[in-house]
């Protein structure tokens, strides 16, 4: 009969039918209980013990938990009165008729290092389902849960999207403590906060909210632990489906969070005062708050040279504005402001489109379709051949493409730059953002030339100044300008970056001493 209460029983047989319905034991394979006898003292308790197979070591089942449990020895035995020694060095003697069998299981027949008391099935359930084992034993309203997790799991890469030449080699994995063991190998020191927090009423998927805690603002880490605790969902899967339920405004495509799967990257942004979110079975990691302008670095930023870091950061933003404009521009000038051409340029464009049938905005569309579509195909075709496939798709349908008069050579060369600038950009979400705006700006500069893309513009830096991040303007460090110390896009020298920003209002302002090399002043040695 199965119990209305989520309390334990004292009677062994009320719980083991209770597990029993609830894991559909009749069925699930995978579901074990063995039942066997405990002894304790030269007395003898039913007990069964509740795991999944394939998510445990057996043989830390065997070794270190039935073993003990079953087999007769020395200490549980013995039938004098047990001497325990106190802290204050005195001797206090037990007798036999004192015998706590709850504090004598938990205390000397087993010999793990992590074990836990739970009064409800719930807590019980979720230790089971993440891969621990419970022990029930007979005349106790409390059950035991002990770590004997040993699933097959990935072993540490190289980051596969955020590759980097100057910089760690090691990319987080879809175990959570596994990533939140990279952080603090990286952090090293004490004051790394990892709070465990469990999203989904049916998946219960545990997520880990990381922060420094002598650096990180509290209000900001109160902000995000109140957006996660306050998800009504039944499942949540992956870091993506997390990012889109507690960003600030859903509505646009502008991410305003930034994931990344690099664990020295999100060390950077823990010791800059941000917050980390992990979640169990994804392989990407959140980063809060975030600015555009962190969208548009990269973890090598910070390893170079600031001089090599700068140019590359000008490269980038050039590469937004090609990605984001180019084709738009290259429709209004063919459509409307002519007179901004060369003679002789206009005189080659004219040239290259006259077999083309086609007006230039039909043109410009198919082509930027056909790229989007071989770039999706190079992500689904089977990874030895898709970047052959998707080069070679490419060259073929864009040489096709203009010896049958569908669009002329000169579309060819701004579509393809186009989609080299896309790469350009360091955050996928950003990059994608700007993919699709893109049609807009198309379609803006078809319809009203220059007018049009200046207005898209607007519009567009509008909803950008409204944004913000956990309370933090998505324009940070120029819109607004509060305090000298706001930072820049373009990073200073390392040994010059003595403050960390303003708008973090972190509890640790300062990063370094105003003179950091003090080898070079007679420092002591």
């Amino acid at each position: 009969m199965e119990n209305t209460d989520d309390n334990l029983d004292i009677n062994l047989q009320k719980n083991l039918n209770y597990v029993k319905v609830k894991y559909n034991s009749l069925i699930n394979s995978d579901i074990k209980i063995r039942e066997f006898i405990v002894n304790a003292k030269d007395k003898q308790y039913k007990a069964f013990l509740l795991y999944i197979d394939g998510m445990i070591d057996s043989k830390i089942i065997n070794s270190y938990i039935l073993k003990p449990l079953i087999l007769k020895n020395r200490s549980n035995t013995d039938k004098n009165s047990q001497k325990f020694v106190s802290s204050n060095n005195k001797i206090n003697i037990k007798k036999v008729d004192e015998f706590d069998l709850l504090e004598y299981i938990h205390d000397c027949l087993i010999p793990q290092n992590e074990i836990q008391e739970h009064s409800t099935y719930k807590d019980i359930f979720s230790s089971i389902n993440s891969g621990d084992c419970a022990l029930f034993i007979d005349t106790l309203n409390i059950a035991f849960t002990m770590d004997v997790k040993g699933f097959s799991k990935r072993s540490i890469s190289i980051p596969n999207n955020e590759v980097v030449i100057k910089g760690s080699q090691e990319a987080f994995i879809e175990n959570i403590r596994t990533n939140t063991t990279l952080l603090r190998r990286i952090v090293n020191n004490e004051n790394l906060i990892i709070e465990d927090l469990t999203v989904g009423t049916i998946s219960q998927t545990k997520c880990a909210v990381c922060y420094i805690n002598n650096i990180a603002n509290l209000d900001l880490v109160a902000e995000v632990k109140y957006r996660i605790n306050n998800l009504s969902v039944d499942y949540l899967l992956s870091s993506g489906q997390l990012e889109q339920l507690i960003e600030d405004k859903t509505k646009y495509s502008i991410p305003q969070i930034m994931s990344t799967e690099r664990p020295d990257k999100a060390a950077t942004y823990l010791l800059e005062g941000r917050v980390i979110v992990i979640l169990n079975g994804s392989p990407y990691s959140l980063i809060m708050p975030t600015t555009l302008f962190d969208l548009m670095g990269s973890t090598e930023d910070f390893n170079l040279r600031y001089q090599y870091s700068n140019l590359v950061k000008l490269i980038r933003m050039i590469a937004i504005f090609i990605t984001l404009l180019l084709p738009g521009i290259y429709i209004a000038i063919t459509n409307f402001h002519q007179e901004l051409i060369p003679t002789e340029l206009l005189f080659a464009i004219v040239a290259s489109r006259a077999n083309v049938p086609f007006p230039v905005v039909f043109e410009i569309l198919v082509m930027e379709l056909s790229l989007e579509l071989i770039r999706e195909a190079g992500i689904r075709i089977p990874s030895p051949m898709g970047q052959t496939i998707s080069i070679v798709g490419a060259l073929i349908l864009g040489d096709a493409a203009v010896s049958a008069n569908i669009v002329s050579p000169i579309l060819i060369i701004i579509v393809a730059i186009t989609g080299i600038a896309a790469f350009a950009i360091p955050d996928f979400s950003l990059s994608f953002h700007l993919r699709v705006s893109r049609f807009f700006y198309i379609m803006l500069g078809a319809l009203f030339g220059f007018l049009g893309i200046a207005l898209g513009l607007f519009v567009h830096f509008v909803i950008l100044c409204s944004l913000s991040s956990f309370g933090v303007p998505y324009l940070t460090p120029y819109v607004p300008t509060v305090r000298k110390n706001n930072g820049s896009y373009f990073i200073k020298p390392f040994w010059k970056r003595e403050k960390r920003a303003d708008a973090l209002n972190v509890k640790r302002n300062r990063e370094q001493e105003p003179i950091s090399m003090k080898w070079r002043n007679g420092g002591t040695v």
